[in-house]
């Protein structure tokens, strides 16, 4: 579920499937049908995710494209080495944006938008 850190930054703490596709989804929603300027930054938190399928790429970079759609940026944080292979063999590491750590990429974020 995600949590509202500002009025402006999303955090999604993600876990292994059914729940990653569930909250992806759920997100892309939230997107989707959230007036004009009621959308926020996201922080994809990925700690908890130990695996990923195309479908789940799939479902990120409909997010991402509408976020930026919105002017809005999303950014994947606690990435493990298991993922981060995957965004690596796909060559999505170049498309998504990351931080080391939630702190990092809400940090980032928040500079970004002033």
């Amino acid at each position: 579920m995600p949590t509202n850190w500002s009025d402006s930054i999303t955090i999604a703490d993600l876990t292994d499937e059914p729940a990653l596709s569930e909250e992806l989804n759920n997100l892309v929603d939230a997107v989707r049908k959230a007036k004009e300027g009621q959308v926020p930054h996201v922080v994809l938190n990925l700690a908890g995710v130990s695996y990923v399928n195309s479908s789940n790429l799939a479902q990120m970079l409909k997010l991402r494209k509408s976020l930026a759609e919105r002017g809005r940026a999303m950014k994947l944080c606690s990435v493990s080495e298991e993922v981060w292979s995957v965004f690596q063999v796909t060559g999505l590491e170049r498309v998504f944006r990351f931080a080391p750590d939630p702190m990092t990429a809400l940090a980032s974020l928040q500079i970004e938008a002033e």
